[in-house]
């Protein structure tokens, strides 16, 4: 069974860093796609960066890219997310979320995945 526990979160001030960490276990994330969402009180989840299987590509929305950067580390089972220029609008819960890839899968949609970490809370104050 994969799980999946992410660690990192935190308050910062606008114009910070963060650097949020998923650690799976049951897998590696050589064959498993894997995937960045985040969710704002009262706001649906947002799919917002990706990674595929053995890390040979990646995906970030437009309104994270040039700030955030996805990766995987050497041996394929911890998974990161490097926040930088943080910005209030940036405040959610970050949630890492992977799938086996034996299918189609849409990088940047929550609903193409079928594990997902318990979340870690990131709040960026102005």
């Amino acid at each position: 069974q994969v799980q999946l526990v992410e660690s990192g979160g935190g308050s910062v001030q606008a114009g910070g860093s963060l650097r949020l960490s998923c650690a799976v276990s049951g897998s590696t994330f050589e064959t498993l796609y894997a995937g960045w969402i985040r969710q704002a009180p009262g706001e649906e989840s947002e799919g917002f960066a990706a990674i595929s299987a053995g890390g040979r590509r990646t995906y970030c929305h437009d309104s994270v890219k040039g700030r955030f950067t996805i990766s995987l580390d050497n041996n394929k089972k911890i998974l990161y997310l490097q926040m930088n220029s943080l910005k209030p609008d940036d405040t959610a819960m970050y949630y890492c979320a992977a799938k086996v890839g034996d299918g189609r899968w849409y990088p940047l949609y929550p609903s193409s995945y079928t594990y997902w970490g318990q979340g870690t809370q990131v709040t960026v104050s102005s």
